[in-house]
């Protein structure tokens, strides 16, 4: 079956060449130049997996990955741009997007990257539902409940924390979570997992909940309960 790609790029030789790269790798393609195509075009063709141009006219990159979430598109989503300070990778990913990628890039990574999300889309987890002590996630619904409350976390959040779910009581390192979490090493000394370990753990531990996810100093982290 062939895979079709969403390419939105407002760069018209980029986009050009993006197509012609894709079509070659036997990538079924379609283009928008500006984010309110993009979105018609999600809601036509139901493609397989997008990449998109951070600074799009008429509606950003950004809001057109919260527009898709919040329909619950889900299809993978790879953001291209100028922009690579960490808070505008943290802000890009937490606006919905699967992985990010810094202009200028080579051809050779932006393929790789993309057979790395389409092997998540091709190959599910053997479970939907992960569960440990009373947290639980549905990995189709992307939903996410300690007890009955429900927890609403970002795309990336709910990556991590599906992962150390995958791998209960089992001392994660930094180098496991980036490669499984981003599919790539951030360059040089990154306290991105630190950022998002943060942001996991106030949400988990609302209304006192025990804590579930440690840190095991100058290792990692592991999902377990000392209760």
């Amino acid at each position: 079956m062939t895979n079709h790609i969403l390419i939105v790029e407002d760069d018209q030789r980029l986009c050009q060449f993006l197509a012609s790269e894709l079509q070659l790798e036997g990538y079924e393609v379609t283009t928008a130049e500006d984010g309110m195509s993009a979105l018609e075009k999600v809601r036509e063709s139901s493609p397989d997996l997008i990449i998109l141009d951070w600074m799009l006219p008429k509606i950003s990159g950004l809001d057109v990955c919260l527009r898709l979430r919040k329909t619950g598109i889900t299809s993978p989503i790879i953001l291209l741009t100028a922009k690579d300070e960490i808070p505008d990778r943290v802000l890009g990913l937490n606006s919905g997007a699967d992985d990010y990628l810094t202009k200028p890039f080579s051809i050779e990574e932006l393929l790789a990257r993309i057979n790395a999300r389409l092997r998540h889309l091709h190959f599910p987890e053997k479970s939907d539902i992960l569960q440990f002590a009373d947290l639980t996630l549905n990995s189709l619904t992307r939903e996410v409940f300690r007890g009955k409350d429900s927890i609403e976390l970002t795309a990336k959040e709910f990556d991590l924390l599906q992962y150390f779910l995958k791998h209960p009581r089992q001392v994660l390192t930094r180098n496991q979570i980036i490669e499984y979490v981003w599919d790539f090493d951030f360059i040089g000394e990154s306290n991105i997992i630190e950022v998002y370990i943060r942001a996991l753990r106030l949400k988990l531990e609302t209304n006192q909940s025990p804590r579930l996810i440690h840190t095991v100093r100058g290792v990692g982290y592991v999902l377990k309960n000392l209760v």
